[in-house]
């Protein structure tokens, strides 16, 4: 069976920079290795706080690396550098506002703060992209959320097909 590539993008200045290591990225490969059971392989980018090299990472993973699956992590908060919402919005060519929105309620469960992330997720093309904090364990809790319903969307926008193991996500297909 072939591999299915998905798309990680760490947002950091500071892991950018060497300065900071990255825990958000590998924090995506944990919680899919657990979720997934079609063969996957991480087709990594790590990229500053900038809107122009998020947004040139986000396009080249969709549509160089045929990413049918990108997950972001980092600049989802309300300071002025956290700009990969607007990056992934300026990629998409519609936005899923539901994604975003039980990512927050799954995690008011949590912390109080969690009003204040602006993940959000949309589709390029057969690409869903998916913003995610940048906590390893906000990280699991949103995809423990969201995940049910991302292989259906990809089924839906022509992408890859992705079969979650049963025991840690019952993805949901409508009976055909």
């Amino acid at each position: 069976m072939t591999e299915i590539l998905i798309g990680i993008v760490t947002v950091s200045d500071r892991a950018s920079a060497g300065i900071y290591e990255d825990k958000g990225g590998p924090g995506i490969e944990a919680a899919l290795a657990a979720i997934l059971a079609t063969p996957w392989r991480a087709v990594r980018r790590l990229v500053p706080d900038e809107r122009l090299a998020i947004e040139a990472a986000l396009r080249e993973l969709a549509d160089v690396a045929n990413c049918s699956l990108i997950l972001t992590t980092g600049g989802t908060g309300p300071s002025p550098r956290d700009v990969t919402p607007e990056a992934t919005e300026a990629v998409c060519e519609r936005i899923l506002p539901g994604f975003g929105e039980l990512m927050r309620a799954r995690s008011l469960l949590e912390v109080p703060t969690a009003i204040l992330s602006r993940q959000l997720a949309g589709t390029r093309g057969h690409t869903l992209i998916v913003n995610l904090p940048g906590k390893p364990l906000a990280i699991r809790t949103c995809l423990d959320a969201v995940f049910p319903a991302i292989p259906y969307c990809l089924d839906l926008i022509g992408g890859d097909r992705l079969d979650t193991n049963p025991t840690v996500c019952k993805a949901f297909r409508p009976q055909q």
